[in-house]
């Protein structure tokens, strides 16, 4: 299908890839634990280099075919997918959560990521992990969001 502007057509004629992400090593205990060394203020930078070997095992392990995720932004959804194949993993639909708060656990900062937490009045309905930049990616879900309620009234569905 094309469109004039990427992501943005009416999510009644199919669904379109609005935003992509992969999740941080901050969404990980062990990466959080990493992140909290390296934010030491004395020797974080001597920590960080001597645990490179550590973090780049942490870093292939998320690559793997079976555990590799990623986090998809649509006009109707939000999607984690698993897998090399993306197999839909969760999803919460864009109808589904109201607001979206961002979680920055403790060796997350250094990452400069945040849990993205989705609730529907004061119910979580969802949540995503070690987001990179999240307040961007919660951004964008909003405003998806409010295109996709525009749209599903203009259409009257």
């Amino acid at each position: 299908m094309k469109q004039a502007i990427t992501g943005v057509s009416p999510s009644v004629l199919g669904e379109a890839t609005v935003m992509t992400t992969w999740p941080s090593m901050g969404a990980t205990a062990f990466g959080q634990l990493l992140g909290r060394l390296y934010a030491m203020p004395l020797f974080g930078k001597l920590i960080a280099l001597a645990a490179i070997p550590q973090a780049l095992l942490l870093y292939a392990l998320n690559l793997l075919p079976w555990s590799c995720l990623r986090y998809r932004l649509t006009n109707r959804r939000v999607v984690v997918e698993k897998g090399l194949r993306a197999k839909i993993d969760k999803e919460v639909s864009l109808d589904n959560f109201d607001t979206i708060e961002v979680e920055v656990l403790n060796g997350q900062q250094w990452y400069r990521c945040g849990n993205l937490v989705f609730f529907k009045g004061k119910v979580e309905t969802f949540r995503l992990d070690g987001v990179p930049h999240p307040e961007s990616f919660r951004h964008t879900c909003l405003k998806t969001q409010r295109g996709y309620g525009g749209v599903k009234k203009a259409v009257g569905k």
